[in-house]
């Protein structure tokens, strides 16, 4: 049990060091937040919320797993190669790969709740 409680410790402690350094983790958590508003308000369907939670997992799943490649890379920076830029770049590309999916499905599920409303 200790080492499960560990193990949750190491983990959290990971997340707080991303959010207070990551400004795009900041910014993901606070458009997470208003989306998780607006899911309330306008009390969308158990499948859209699976559907939301699953897109906003992603986008932070991917902007940890960018940030933790980012410092591995930066690890090599004495030596830098053409290939840990590349390994940056392909990174960022996946979060915002991430992030525009989501958009593109909030849309889609948000924009009939915002038509009734007229």
């Amino acid at each position: 049990m200790i080492r499960l409680f560990k193990s949750f410790t190491y983990a959290f402690r990971g997340l707080a060091k991303i959010f207070r350094e990551e400004q795009n983790l900041q910014v993901e958590s606070f458009s997470a937040i208003i989306v998780i508003a607006l899911g309330f308000v306008f009390q969308i369907k158990p499948l859209e919320w699976c559907v939301i939670l699953i897109c906003i997992a992603l986008v932070i799943l991917m902007e940890t797993v960018n940030s933790a490649i980012e410092r591995m890379a930066d690890v090599l920076k004495p030596r830098i190669h053409s290939y840990v830029k590349e390994m940056k770049d392909i990174m960022a590309a996946a979060v915002m790969i991430a992030s525009l999916l989501s958009v593109i499905i909030g849309l889609i599920i948000f924009i009939p709740y915002f038509l009734s409303l007229g």
